[in-house]
């Protein structure tokens, strides 16, 4: 049922984002001061006063980064997806939960797969509720409904954006009506694609330029941003790469350069700051609220108990031989643990582009949209328009931090296989990248027939959808699963 059915308990869901939101917040200096405890969350009294409806908010974002990556909350983006591809290697080949998607052995019912479908709608329900609460809310401060509204719709249109390229065709849930949502059938692709672009759209009108405090009406003074909360420039981050996936090139080209623009509040980093709470080339962060933890990606992709520890994942020899000799970003991204115990010496690789582990100080938070990624859209972008010196100029921007020289393609072809190089070695393990350029490309047959093999299995091309979860197929009468499962 689409995960919707939960709706009998979405007054305890508001009393637990608010109060989320109160602790996570205020341990962090930035307490939403409620005044008075709420004891009936509905929409009309939740929505009645700017913090309650702020903590709604800051709730979804808890629940996002509190998620656990290692069963398909909305971060194992850069999991699981990860695994399907040709990213990680699985050293234990028997884990029950990893095997599967490692393999490409997906079932509608051994996935964790069914936890990104359980996980996002209802992250996209809560938006939905507050959509429903935010317009046209009379009582709110306007710049406060103005915000938080902008930002419920930026983050419907994330959601979606991951559900339709994980399983394509998807229900299209708008609102919070537990029978109409049940009954939805899955919508075409391309319809909520137009959906995702339409949020973005009003999300960029609506949200403010800087970013704004956990009140979402201050706005942090330049250079002491928490880049936490979305604004305008997250949204049109996300614009660019969905016109980017939807081949409407000077549409992607308008909006990533609209981004680079900005240069009062991005740069790129040295590679080494890139990751960094806050960094410049951050556009939008998750604040880490697992007590104890920096990010989960640290968590997860470190070997720093070896490959014997119980989620074990490393770095593909795919992923590791693609490096350029030179390439900056294998000595900074790419870490190495020795097992001195095997004969030979086995040496693993893993992603280091997070460094700092369990209970050390926080000085990472979870990065979701970045700076280096705009200027890789922007390039593949130029180079589809037939703007080859353009594209070239974005590229080499890229290439020159990671202390490469310029590209060598001098044609449209060639500069889009560097750009599609380029994406795999800059935004390896980060919420799915390679997975989905293989998949938006027509590479992901070309490049898994070879991938699979190595994985001691044989590709089949509708696995690049993902399964419905049978459970929810068996409660919306209207549901089809996607082909091959």
């Amino acid at each position: 049922m689409l995960n919707l059915n939960f709706h009998k308990h979405y007054q305890h869901l508001l009393a637990i984002s608010m109060m989320l939101g109160s602790l996570a917040f205020g341990s962090c200096g930035k307490n939403l001061d409620i005044n008075s405890p709420v004891t009936s969350t509905n929409n009309e009294n939740v929505y009645s006063s700017d913090p309650t409806a702020a903590a709604v908010l800051t709730g979804i974002y808890i629940t996002m980064s509190q998620g656990d990556f290692r069963t398909a909350g909305i971060t194992s983006m850069s999991l699981f997806p990860a695994l399907s591809a040709d990213e990680l290697t699985l050293f234990d080949l028997n884990n029950p939960a990893y095997a599967p998607y490692y393999r490409n052995e997906l079932t509608n019912t051994n996935a964790l797969s069914s936890d990104f479908w359980l996980n996002i709608y209802p992250i996209i329900f809560t938006a939905n509720a507050a959509i429903e609460g935010l317009r046209d809310n009379q009582t709110l401060t306007p710049v406060v409904q103005q915000q938080l509204l902008g930002e419920a719709k930026f983050i419907r249109a994330f959601c979606y954006f991951q559900l339709v390229n994980l399983y394509g065709d998807v229900p299209l849930a708008l609102g919070t009506d537990f029978e109409q949502n049940r009954l939805l059938p899955r919508a075409p692709q391309s319809q909520v694609w137009q959906q995702i672009i339409t949020d973005l759209k009003e999300a960029q009108a609506l949200l403010t330029d800087g970013y704004v405090k956990s009140d979402a009406m201050t706005v942090y003074p330049l250079d002491g941003e928490e880049r936490v909360r979305p604004n305008k420039w997250a949204a049109t981050a996300l614009l660019a790469r969905s016109y980017l996936y939807r081949g409407e090139w000077a549409n992607a080209e308008a909006q990533a350069s609209a981004v680079i623009g900005q240069v009062s509040l991005y740069g790129l980093e040295p590679l080494e700051n890139v990751f960094l709470k806050n960094s410049r080339e951050a556009i939008w962060q998750l604040q880490p609220v697992r007590s104890g933890f920096n990010t989960q990606d640290a968590y997860l992709f470190m070997l720093p108990l070896g490959v014997n520890s119980d989620w074990p994942v490393y770095l593909s020899n795919n992923l590791v031989n693609s490096f350029e000799p030179g390439d900056k970003r294998k000595d900074s991204w790419v870490g190495k643990y020795t097992d001195a115990s095997t004969d030979p010496v086995s040496d693993y690789y893993y992603a280091f582009k997070y460094k700092a582990f369990i209970d050390e100080p926080i000085t990472e938070y979870t990065m979701v949209l970045r700076l280096g990624e705009q200027y890789l859209v922007r390039a593949e972008a130029r180079a589809q328009q037939g703007n080859i010196s353009g594209s070239k100029s974005d590229l080499d921007i890229i290439r020159a931090r990671a202390g490469l020289g310029p590209d060598i393609a001098n044609d449209k072809n060639a500069l889009l296989s560097a750009i599609l190089h380029e994406r795999q070695i800059e935004l390896f393990t980060e919420w799915g990248h390679r997975w989905l350029d293989l998949k938006r490309s027509g590479k992901v047959d070309d490049v898994m027939d070879q991938v699979a093999q190595q994985k001691g299995g044989v590709w089949q091309p509708s696995w690049q959808l993902y399964p419905i979860p049978l459970e929810e197929l068996k409660k919306a009468p209207n549901l089809q699963q996607n082909t091959g499962y």
